[in-house]
């Protein structure tokens, strides 16, 4: 009797321990599975952390070689030959519509602001001054094309909008010391100047404000 006891229990710890083993077996591949699994979730994040620094550097790099790229077809003055004097007296300038030069001691409201009749150009000069782009037209742009402009002008600060009767070409852009001439609004050059020149680097007065001058709409 003993003996058959002394057995029974022998199996009984024999299976204990098989259950052991299976569960210590269980928690290994458990704890394999869950590290191989972090570290694929890690490399992946690394990975990805990776490629968006990457990407990120790219776009800044693009941009900023935009930025030093001169825009294909602009018109550029020395600013060193354009006077910069407050005047209340009229201006001839040798450009229309004018990039630089003495102008009115007020400018124009310049915070996405279009204007639908001609402004007066000393003022919309003390905005190019401040950094602004002033986009122009004549009744020989489309009116979807103007339609498109003023959209664009009215969500960009430091821009404005008006008609220039006598301008050469349908459609102009003027900044500081530049000026492009296109036909259509969505000439790919129009971004590509309002990117570079919008407070661009050829601003004389970086920081000037847009808003509080003159609304003459």
């Amino acid at each position: 009797m003993a003996s058959r006891n002394s057995e029974t229990n022998n199996s009984r710890q024999a299976r204990i321990a098989e259950m052991r083993r299976a569960d210590q077996s269980r928690d290994r591949r458990n704890k394999a599975i869950a590290i191989t699994t972090s570290a694929a979730i890690v490399t992946a994040l690394i990975g990805f952390g990776a490629w968006v620094m990457i990407d990120q550097q790219n776009k800044k790099e693009a941009k900023e070689a935009a930025l030093k790229a001169p825009v294909a077809g602009e018109q550029t003055w020395d600013a060193k030959n354009l006077g910069r004097n407050h005047v209340e007296t009229p201006v001839k300038y040798e450009m229309n519509p004018p990039v630089g030069g003495d102008h009115h001691p007020r400018w124009m409201n310049c915070n996405g602001d279009v204007y639908t009749n001609p402004v007066p150009e000393t003022n919309a000069v003390h905005s190019l001054e401040h950094g602004a782009v002033w986009v122009t037209y004549t009744d020989k742009a489309a009116k979807a094309d103007v339609e498109k402009l003023a959209a664009k002008v009215a969500k960009t600060p430091f821009t404005l909008m008006s008609p220039v009767k006598e301008q050469s070409g349908a459609i102009m852009l003027s900044a500081w010391g530049k000026q492009l001439t296109v036909d259509k609004a969505d000439d790919a050059r129009v971004a590509a100047f309002l990117t570079k020149y919008v407070q661009g680097t050829q601003t004389p007065e970086p920081g000037a404000p847009c808003t509080n001058g003159l609304a003459d709409k």
